[in-house]
């Protein structure tokens, strides 16, 4: 199909004078509208604007430019149809057969705390995504393109064939474009449910949820090799985010690969120091902080080196040679970091199995927490609440000390990526012992101790954080025979008195967060 006639009409103006040149190079009559005919004209490109094309001037404050037959009828018509093809000789219309086209910045306009209603209202595009549309249900004869980083890949199609453009593309194009467009007007959508009225303020979840993601990846199988999976990037994604990674070096990333990454990450972006955070089946088995990377690595790792066999390893800084030398003297599935240097990867090269991923380190956060379950979607805004010193209450005879209150709050935080019931011993910003995702508290408590016991790391004078309020006294009791000292948890239950006169006479110190972190 040789392109005749291109209609050109764009909110992001990234790389559209390029194009037009070499449209109008093929000798390309060019259509276009508004500001993207101005700039194609300051440009030097001849441009036939839209009000002159159909002899009807744009109105209503450029609200109403592209709908009239003469622009529709050219992008809709089957040629292959005698009886269209008789219409538009009749009619003198002439086929238009590529549409360029983006939206109205929606999202980005909702997405300012100072948006108002009014100001989104009028960043609803009427004849952008009325184009789109018809030029993609009619992908036999017209090309559409609504991304700009599709432009390079069009015009190398069209070099390589005089000027046309093959089917299989324009089908291409054809998916993405109403992609495009199911993802916009479902924006819409999202922001305008989450309203009462015009003048209301956003409810947290809009009465109509529309999800778009993008296929980044097929797996190999899922959780279990009889299972089939695969990952889909977030379209609203911003930098920070694991779907931001590159893969330097190693095998294809499996579905609890990236799974258990996400869980490591998440947790290792949280901390300000250089911070390790060693992960095995969505849980962290060991985390620490130190003045240094290599040192936060063999404080993460001595925590529980049996786990860390075949685990993931995160890092918030950039990798050099020395850790990675360290790194290199165990198994591990995964290593993750902002940046590794030249000399690291050299050193990981020669494990090449091990998956070495970068990802900018950022603080980005999912909008919604999703929980699939049979016939419906749990969804929840994120646990991204932080407690500060200044918050916490004690509520014991005993007062922790500064340097305790430090390890309270880093105990805190990893408790809150581990699964619940979550007991967490740590001393010196490394965690000594950790219990997850037991049934019982208590039955938490005691793993968490018997893990410390099993990697030789004594918990006397530790700080143990506990996700959820001690129903009972014996998990404090438990912890208080293991040596712990301080003792930080949310409080709240009908037996906190009781839990208190336990810490008292045990001599532990106690404060609470009035914040729980359940995780499941």
């Amino acid at each position: 199909m040789n392109i005749k006639q291109a209609l050109i009409s764009v909110s992001d103006k990234t790389g559209v004078v390029e194009l037009a040149t070499v449209l109008h190079q093929f000798n390309i009559t060019i259509l276009s509208t508004g500001g993207t005919a101005k700039l194609l004209q300051k440009s030097g490109i001849p441009v036939i604007e839209v009000s002159d094309y159909t002899g009807f001037p744009e109105m209503l404050d450029g609200r109403v430019k592209t709908l009239h037959p003469k622009v529709h009828a050219g992008i809709l018509a089957r040629m292959d149809l005698p009886e269209h093809r008789q219409t538009m000789e009749q009619a003198q219309i002439p086929t238009i057969d590529l549409v360029v086209v983006n939206l109205y910045p929606f999202s980005q306009t909702i997405a300012r705390p100072d948006c108002s209603f009014e100001e989104a209202i009028e960043n609803i595009d009427i004849g952008g995504p009325t184009m789109i549309r018809a030029a993609a249900k009619n992908f036999q004869r017209v090309a559409v393109v609504t991304d700009p980083q599709d432009y390079g890949i069009l015009l190398e199609k069209m070099r390589a064939s005089n000027g046309s453009v093959d089917q299989d593309y324009r089908f291409q194009l054809a998916k993405k474009a109403f992609s495009h467009t199911a993802h916009y007007d479902g924006a819409i959508s999202n922001y305008l449910t989450a309203l009462e009225s015009a003048d209301s303020r956003r409810k947290p979840f809009p009465d109509q949820l529309n999800l778009s993601f993008t296929l980044a990846q097929s797996l190999r199988y899922g959780e279990n090799p009889h299972q089939q999976a695969a990952f889909y990037r977030d379209i609203a994604d911003v930098a920070g985010s694991l779907a931001d990674y590159q893969q330097l070096q190693g095998k294809e990333l499996s579905y609890n690969n990236i799974a258990d990454t996400d869980a490591a990450w998440a947790c290792v972006r949280t901390f300000d120091q250089p911070a390790c955070v060693i992960v095995k089946h969505a849980n962290p088995c060991g985390v620490a902080v130190a003045e240094n990377l290599p040192a936060a690595y063999q404080k993460a790792f001595a925590t529980d080196p049996v786990s860390a066999f075949g685990g993931i390893i995160a890092l918030n800084r950039p990798v050099e040679a020395d850790l990675a030398k360290a790194i290199l003297q165990q198994f591990v599935e995964v290593i993750i970091a902002p940046e590794f240097s030249a000399e690291a990867r050299q050193l990981l090269a020669s494990k090449a199995n091990i998956r070495v991923l970068t990802v900018p380190l950022g603080t980005h956060g999912n909008r919604y927490d999703l929980k699939r379950v049979d016939g419906g979607l749990l969804v929840q805004t994120p646990d991204d609440l932080n407690v500060t010193a200044d918050q916490l209450q004690v509520v014991t005879q005993i007062k922790p000390t500064s340097a305790q209150i430090e390890d309270c709050l880093f105990a805190w935080r990893v408790a809150k990526f581990v699964k619940s019931n979550t007991i967490v011993f740590c001393a010196n910003g490394q965690t000594l012992g950790i219990g997850a995702g037991q049934m019982s508290r208590v039955d938490s408590a005691r793993i968490a101790s018997i893990k410390a016991g099993q990697a030789n790391l004594d918990l006397h004078g530790s700080v143990v954080a506990s996700d959820a309020f001690f129903p009972f006294r014996d998990g404090l009791d438990v912890l208080a025979q293991a040596g712990a000292s301080v003792v930080i948890q949310p409080g709240g239950s009908i037996r906190d008195e009781e839990v208190i006169a336990a810490a008292n006479e045990q001599r532990v110190a106690m404060v609470f967060t009035g914040v729980r972190h359940f995780r499941h």
